[in-house]
């Protein structure tokens, strides 16, 4: 499974809205070795935009992503950054 999540981030928070960002991808690649993918881009286009990609093996995998130590630590604050929420967009390749 594999998405792309776009979020807008209040002004002035996009310095801790990344340093949190680069903290959490660091726990997921260290942790979560069903985490295929998990990386935040800033959106060139979109002032304040962000995305993040994330692939699992599996939809269980995501669902336990939610529910590790370092996710429940640092996604509070991250969802705090944001202006308004997010949103997810399910792909898959076409291969």
């Amino acid at each position: 499974m594999m998405f792309i999540a776009r979020m807008k981030v209040k002004e002035g928070k996009e310095a801790e809205f990344e340093r949190l960002a680069g903290e959490l991808t660091e726990q997921v690649h260290a942790h979560e070795p069903d985490a295929l993918r998990y990386e935040f881009f800033k959106l060139k286009d979109e002032p304040l935009g962000y995305a993040v990609l994330e692939q699992f093996k599996s939809e269980a995998a995501e669902e336990a992503h939610r529910e590790t130590p370092h996710f429940l630590k640092i996604a509070p604050p991250l969802i705090e950054c944001l202006d308004g929420t997010y949103v997810r967009e399910f792909i898959e390749p076409l291969n």
